[in-house]
């Protein structure tokens, strides 16, 4: 019998019948009894592959994708959407607790949006297989190196989801089609792009080839021979990447290579509730840390009297400072600062005293910055966390250290079908 579900998705079998060792099995599900073959074998526990299912779980459903369990982009396709936020909700809820040992006053609702389609960043693998006469793109496969070989992608946003089999095709009859080991995709409410990357210099019929395509799909590509600093359109002319806040009549352009949300219906619906959860009165100074290119300080601006966006990626500050003076918006100030390493609180943009403060980490979460955020003494803090065991420890150390109450927590669904859990958290000083 399936006791539990690990955070990766696979399937928890305790004590295994030979071995006595807890067996993850990958696609199995709480409450089902399975048959397995285990691959490979660790001091405290097994891993093994999915045989048959003897008695489904009320859960299970049939994958959309022909691909889900070859393919590594999603781990769990067989699990309603209902139940996948359930099991996103119950790892939140465990690693607050058995890491950081508090439990929120109040757990927000899920924060839901569509399930298929919804990718508008990726990063697809390509490459030739002589075995097969013929190139393959999309992602990993689930176990091994391989790219997984696939002819559509059910959550990547269209066109992109339906062309993966026609990207193939293009690569297979190039030239140099050794030589482009990765596309990346990025959708936008202006254009659609493509970036290639190119190791070799593209004879002029892959040119023409790729100029073909870029027509027939109306897409637009990129090429990248070198570092982020040489993609240049292939078609001369601006790019026009961008999309829009609706609620707070903000427009964000971002690059080929900026990092943005990759679920906009979920990021319009993020940033929405962040701004409502942090309270936001027109006389607050508001300081929004790992600010990127403004997705939340513009918002926030507009509701604000003063916010101040920083950021440790120059070029993202640059693109934050022109968002905002495209928006007209006169009231946000960005800074570059390392916010790897602890920040001095004599340092300018630390000065002036803020009333709130919105924290949006990497995976390693925040916890060089917390300090410096007690110090301000703001009176609420959201932190919007793509980890939730790095959020769990720096809640800890927010709630037992220094001065601040879990008010509210949920999770947010960013990444529907992966087991990549986005939560949202509010902290009120005590």
């Amino acid at each position: 019998m399936v006791a539990d579900l690990t955070h990766e998705g696979e399937g928890v079998i305790r004590g295994g019948e030979m071995s006595g060792k807890t067996v993850f099995v990958s696609g199995a599900l709480p409450g089902e009894r399975v048959s397995f073959r285990r691959r490979s074998f660790h001091k405290s526990h097994d891993e093994a592959e999915l045989i048959e299912v003897h008695e489904a779980s009320p859960k299970r459903v049939a994958p959309r994708c022909a691909h889900f369990g070859v393919c590594g982009g999603c781990a769990m396709q067989h699990l309603d959407p209902g139940a996948q936020i359930e099991a996103k909700q119950k790892e939140l809820a465990e690693n607050l607790e058995r890491i950081g040992k508090v439990e929120p006053v109040e757990w927000l609702p899920p924060l839901l949006g569509p399930h298929w389609n919804y990718r508008r960043r990726a990063r697809l693998s390509s490459r030739f297989v002589t075995k097969k006469g013929r190139s393959l793109v999309g992602f990993r496969e689930k176990q091994g190196k391989y790219v997984a070989d696939v002819q559509r992608c059910e959550v990547l946003a269209e066109p992109v989801g339906s062309l993966v089999s026609s990207l193939a095709e293009l690569l297979t009859g190039m030239v140099r089609r050794t030589s482009i080991p990765q596309i990346e995709v990025a959708l936008s409410d202006g254009e659609r792009v493509l970036v290639f990357r190119v190791l070799d210099p593209l004879p002029e019929s892959d040119l023409d080839a790729l100029r073909a395509f870029e027509r027939t799909h109306g897409l637009r590509i990129l090429l990248q021979p070198g570092g982020l600093d040489t993609i240049a359109p292939l078609t001369p002319g601006p790019v026009d990447l961008h999309y829009r806040l609706d609620e707070f009549d903000v427009k964000l352009d971002f690059g080929p290579s900026d990092f943005v949300q990759v679920n906009a219906a979920i990021n319009q619906s993020m940033v929405a509730r962040a701004v409502e959860l942090l309270e936001i009165a027109p006389t607050d100074r508001v300081l929004d840390l790992y600010c990127g290119l403004g997705n939340f300080t513009l918002p926030l601006a507009r509701r604000a009297a003063a916010v101040v966006g920083v950021e440790g990626e120059a070029g993202l500050i640059a693109r934050a400072r022109a968002n905002a003076a495209a928006n007209g918006i006169g009231n946000a100030q960005f800074h570059v600062a390392d916010l790897s390493v602890a920040p001095e609180i004599t340092i300018p943009w630390m000065r002036g005293g803020f009333d709130k403060v919105l924290l949006d980490p990497p995976r390693v979460g925040a916890v060089k910055v917390l300090s410096a955020v007690a110090h301000l003494a703001p009176r609420r803090v959201v932190y919007i966390s793509c980890h939730t065991g790095s959020l769990a420890r720096d809640l800890g150390v927010l709630t037992h250290e220094l001065g601040f109450r879990l008010t509210a927590a949920g999770v947010l669904d960013m990444f529907p079908h992966t087991t990549h859990v986005e939560s949202i958290a509010v902290l009120d000083r005590i």
